[in-house]
């Protein structure tokens, strides 16, 4: 109480010169200070002794103690949980994604698979697997056209959007594109699902598929496909397909007019040259084209 009452008379100016200089050995003299020297400087209302021997003992009052939480088993048992749901999701982003191989327009990319397996993609393609569970499932899922030269093992299988190819070990080719599904042979036995249908091939033999309806086709004593010799062959196939895969090897938009695309089309075009690739399918078929910019434009003899 004395310690207050002497602060209250050094705010009002009431005390002596030697109270003063006890007053300033206080710890807190340096905040009275400060607050007498805004009090002075306020015009209205008049320093508040009171008001301000309360703020002074507000800053006095002794620290808060920090307050210590103790770990019980349920925060324990949290954290640990916490921990194993990171680690595992670790484990899964790191070894359990799939590992993909993609070409785009007018390329082709050879590749091993775990096993030594080769794979040669065709132009805007793509393979994805699961390199982690190859050893005990050699499966992969195929987007387009790839050709396989399989190591012998257990059961290699190719799954697609139009059916399912199964090998112990062999060579074949295997083109999934819209409306279009061909699984050739070219060594040992190939074996293809397709809606619960499965079918035998033995080299040289192929399934295909036109708009889901079986086609025949002959048999072929060809190594590989031809477009592993920068050519793309064809066999009473429809032009809208020859089309889409002319789009594929070179960089151009095809467009028709008056053009009967379901026309059957034999032949084959090079991948090296756009304009002999052009003639040799608009010449058999008796059509025209015409070029604006990477836009190819096919018409009827005589349509100007």
């Amino acid at each position: 109480m004395k310690k207050e009452k002497e602060i209250l008379k050094w705010l009002n100016g009431d005390l002596s010169s030697e109270e003063i200089e006890d007053l300033k050995k206080s710890e807190s003299f340096e905040t009275l200070e400060k607050i007498a020297h805004y009090a002075s400087n306020m015009e209205t209302p008049k320093v508040d002794a009171e008001a301000a021997l309360d703020q002074f003992k507000a800053r006095n009052k002794t620290k808060k103690e920090t307050k210590v939480r103790s770990l019980n088993f349920k925060t324990l048992y949290g954290v640990a949980a916490a921990l194993v749901v990171l680690l595992t999701s670790a484990y899964f982003l790191f070894y359990a994604t799939s590992t993909s191989f993609e070409t785009q327009i007018a390329q082709t990319k050879t590749f091993q698979l775990p096993d030594d397996s080769e794979v040669v993609l065709n132009a805007s393609s793509k393979i994805t697997y699961n390199e982690r569970k190859w050893a005990k499932k050699r499966a992969l899922t195929l987007e387009g056209e790839a050709y396989f030269q399989v190591k012998k093992g257990q059961t290699f299988s190719v799954n697609t959007t139009d059916g399912i190819v199964k090998v112990l070990g062999t060579h074949f080719n295997v083109k999934q594109r819209k409306n279009y599904f061909e699984v050739s042979c070219f060594e040992g036995l190939v074996s293809v699902t397709h809606k619960n249908e499965t079918i035998k091939l033995p080299a040289g033999k192929t399934f295909r598929l036109i708009n889901d309806t079986m086609e025949a086709v002959a048999e072929s004593n060809a190594e590989n496909p031809s477009w592993m010799q920068q050519e793309s062959s064809f066999d009473r196939i429809p032009l809208d397909q020859v089309i889409a895969e002319l789009q594929r090897q070179y960089d151009i938009k095809i467009k028709t007019e008056g053009v009967d695309t379901s026309k059957l089309f034999t032949g084959s075009f090079t991948h090296k040259d756009k304009k002999i690739a052009l003639d040799a399918i608009t010449i058999p078929l008796k059509l025209s084209y015409k070029l604006e910019g990477k836009t190819v434009i096919f018409y009827n003899y005589g349509v100007k």
